[in-house]
């Protein structure tokens, strides 16, 4: 037998219901505010410690015979770049900045470009930044690195092959260790996928420095030597001023004969001065 429900019965449980659903219906907001401003936080505290490295493909060929100041330039981040936070510099985020000054070359002198990159675009965020210039190396040179000096066999995976970076560390394969050049035995990093995680070294005889700021986790240093340091494979190019003293930041290319040609692909390592939000 079914029971029965009076007309007062009914009424009060379909209050009951309304009131339920209207109290769902304005704490909703809340809950979506609060969870806007969960996800809002890391990006407002989103900084790249000084030290960092940043590997850097170059996009736009820089030269002096037509590049113009105020030119805007652009690099791509080659290898997701570990950050203490624990959050990461992804693989494919685009460092951005513009020429300072071009001096064309005379009968007299070779010629110089200046530039400044000052932007970190990053997972949809944008910081300023300030950086200097550790090492640089023409496009065919990225390209040794990359390639295995034997090929691979029928049954191995290409990734898996030992290479030499810029500088003479030798990457074992993907998952393999990297040493230095000179002494197979010592250690320096690991080899990731992209890349290389390596304890910076001061370079012997050069200006370039190992750990600053107290920064001496492991980098992210794509296909470059732990002591890579200074201009490869850039013939008649020299860095004139590095970007670490003033004025902090821009970089100087500079030629002993004829123009400054920097062409597209061309590989940097990037270490920050200072990054803040924008």
């Amino acid at each position: 037998m079914k029971p029965e429900f009076s007309t007062g019965s009914r009424h009060r449980a379909l209050c009951l219901l309304l009131g339920t659903l209207l109290f769902a219906t304005l704490l909703a907001p809340r809950a979506d505010s609060q969870e806007r401003s969960q996800r809002s936080a890391p990006e407002s505290s989103f900084s790249v410690p000084p030290g960092t490295i940043l590997p850097v493909r170059l996009n736009p060929t820089i030269s002096s015979a037509k590049c113009k100041p105020g030119q805007e330039i652009t690099g791509r981040i080659m290898q997701d770049v570990p950050l203490p936070s624990g959050m990461k510099v992804r693989e494919g985020s685009k460092v951005i900045g513009y020429i300072v000054n071009v001096t064309p070359a005379t009968n007299g002198a070779g010629a110089s470009v200046s530039l400044q990159f000052d932007k970190l675009a990053s997972s949809h965020r944008t910081i300023s930044i300030a950086t200097n210039l550790r090492a640089i190396a023409g496009f065919m040179r990225v390209a040794e690195a990359q390639t295995p000096p034997m090929g691979a066999g029928e049954s191995e995976v290409f990734s898996w092959l030992t290479t030499v970076q810029i500088g003479g560390d030798v990457r074992y394969g993907e998952g393999g260790p990297v040493t230095t050049g000179d002494r197979r035995n010592q250690t320096v990093g690991r080899a990731v996928a992209g890349g290389v995680l390596s304890q910076v070294r001061a370079s012997t005889g050069a200006k370039c420095r190992g750990a600053i700021d107290g920064n001496d986790s492991p980098q992210a240093l794509w296909v470059f030597s732990s002591d890579a340091c200074g201009a490869y494979g850039l013939e008649h190019i020299q860095i004139a001023h590095a970007g670490r003293t003033e004025p902090v930041g821009v970089i100087e290319f500079a030629s002993d004969s004829g123009d400054v040609e920097i062409r597209s692909g061309a590989g940097m390592l990037l270490r920050v001065n200072a990054s803040s939000p924008n």
